[in-house]
């Protein structure tokens, strides 16, 4: 496959956050309210019942072990959600990928300029989220300033296969299955609220194949100030990921808007 990418998808990402400025009002609260009620809810409820958690040979609070989960999450359901109900809407209803194919514009910048956008968001919700948490001293810096980047990369990883999705499915209620069957399963069995050593050892195992187990632990580590070798493995994958699905979803949308 011949994939041409310019700069010109730049101009997708532009429209998109022109867009987003519009109701930034609206899309500036839900990072910042989510991890008060997480935090809350499982970190002030759960740690008088659960104490302290094991994780990487220390024993550390209950609240410090979900609050990088917790950014994990976001990016995860930030760029998923982006570019699958977002991108989808622009695609079938709004008619604006039609408009943009009518430009100098072709499919794979439009589909890269989605994507970036998706990650973009991504690092938007990520930044409020950091800032949030860090009033309750969850973040350790500077290692934390890297999440940044992290939250970026995962982006761009969920927006692809989120992007893989648009170009499959027909009906706009049919993302109910990607959700149900790859998002829920990662938000209960990726690490995020209890370590996988508590799980089966097929299952940690399964665990390991998903992109969140990575991202997560990845947020984790730089969150608690650690660098080890699961760092670059975690890092690694994701890159790999990237690699995998970013032109698998170009392939998947040239084939739903070229006929």
């Amino acid at each position: 496959m011949n994939v041409r990418i310019s700069t010109r998808f730049i101009r997708v990402w532009q429209r998109n956050l022109t867009v987003y400025r519009e109701s930034w009002k609206i899309n500036f609260l839900p990072p910042l309210l989510e991890p008060l009620f997480y935090l809350l809810a499982f970190g002030i409820g759960f740690s008088g019942l659960i104490g302290s958690v094991s994780y990487a040979g220390k024993e550390t609070s209950y609240v410090l072990f979900i609050a990088p989960a917790l950014v994990a999450i976001n990016i995860m359901n930030n760029s998923f959600f982006e570019n699958t109900f977002g991108s989808f809407v622009r695609m079938y209803y709004q008619k604006t990928f039609d408009a943009m194919m009518a430009t100098p514009l072709n499919v794979e910048e439009i589909v890269t300029g989605e994507i970036v956008w998706g990650a973009t968001k991504a690092v938007i919700g990520t930044i409020i989220m950091l800032i949030v948490i860090s009033f309750f001293g969850l973040i350790s810096y500077p290692s934390g300033l890297l999440i940044v980047f992290v939250a970026f990369v995962g982006g761009i990883a969920f927006g692809s296969v989120a992007m893989v999705f648009t170009g499959m499915v027909g009906k706009i209620e049919l993302f109910n299955l990607p959700i149900f069957l790859f998002i829920t399963p990662m938000f209960l069995f990726s690490g995020t609220f209890f370590p996988l050593t508590g799980l089966p050892l097929w299952a940690q195992y399964f665990a390991l194949t998903l992109p969140l187990t990575h991202l997560v632990s990845l947020t984790r580590a730089l969150s608690l100030g650690l660098f080890n070798a699961e760092l670059l493995i975690s890092l690694g994958y994701l890159t790999v990921f990237c690699l995998i699905m970013f032109p698998l979803a170009v392939f998947k949308m040239r084939k739903r808007l070229i006929k």
